[in-house]
């Protein structure tokens, strides 16, 4: 039993790979939906982020119980980033910015799907305490987290591979011991960025909203189910911090800024 999580991994990790590779055979104009170009001018493709929401859901059901928690956040998640990928606009950016256009009257595809991660991380949260005794505000704040967790990792989507990388740094502290609450959540995050991070890397795919917020959601998900109201708490906090800091602070300026930072960002990168 202890060994379901590293099943999960596999699995994700090698439906992920082979995805990434028959993407090609998708027919033109289906692809032509999810053309970006990216920082450096480049097309590249965000079909990258159904890959990684799709096999994070297999590997979760693969790696066990509860995996139903595990599907439905990473299927919810990548489903609401989908919307945002493929219809929304640039008018309004930012947690700031969906929020503001809402007051004004303005329903952004931004502002759905905050309130999309939201129910997600409620629905995920509920089948992750529902057989044990944890209370209502547990759950509510543990909904919370995993929301705040999927919003915060699309905030890092800016460069080849940082967003996976970010979902690696936080999965694999999850996966041990293999036997613990979110460890299988954890593995199957973790394989479906194995699975995805070379072509991202490369600079030939994206996660886009789609993948990131399945990434950051399955994260958020494996912290969840390994803690309780305090734990949950100081992930909301964290996460909330962030996402306010990022309004006014460029993240990649202080990556570039920082050597041991700078290092990581770029590992596994082209250098030409």
């Amino acid at each position: 039993m202890t060994r379901r999580p590293l099943v999960g991994a596999v699995v994700a990790a090698a439906a992920a790979g082979g995805a990434m590779l028959a993407r090609h055979h998708v027919p033109a104009h289906l692809r032509a939906r999810w053309d970006r170009t990216n920082h450096a001018g480049r097309t590249v493709t965000l079909l990258e982020g159904p890959v990684y929401a799709v096999a994070a859901a297999v590997g979760a059901a693969a790696a066990g119980a509860p995996s139903a928690a595990g599907v439905v956040t990473s299927l919810g998640a990548g489903a609401f980033g989908a919307l945002d990928d493929l219809a929304g606009d640039s008018s309004s950016k930012g947690l700031k910015g969906h929020l503001g256009a809402l007051a004004h009257g303005e329903v952004t595809t931004g502002a759905i799907k905050i309130v999309g991660l939201a129910a997600t991380g409620l629905v995920a949260a509920a089948l992750a305490d529902r057989r044990t005794d944890r209370g209502l505000l547990t759950t509510l704040v543990g909904g919370a987290a995993i929301a705040g967790s999927a919003n915060l990792a699309n905030l890092f989507d800016l460069r080849p591979g940082r967003t996976l990388k970010v979902a690696t740094l936080g999965a694999v502290p999850l996966l041990f011991p293999l036997g613990a609450n979110g460890a299988a959540t954890a593995a199957a995050a973790l394989g479906a960025a194995v699975g995805t991070l070379p072509g991202d890397l490369r600079g030939e795919s994206m996660l886009g909203d789609t993948g990131a917020n399945a990434a950051g959601a399955m994260v958020g998900l494996a912290l969840v189910e390994r803690t309780g109201l305090r734990g949950r708490l100081g992930v909301l906090i964290v996460t909330a911090a962030l996402t306010v800091l990022s309004e006014k602070v460029s993240f990649s300026k202080v990556i570039e800024g920082n050597e041991v930072l700078r290092r990581i960002d770029a590992l596994g990168r082209p250098t030409s």
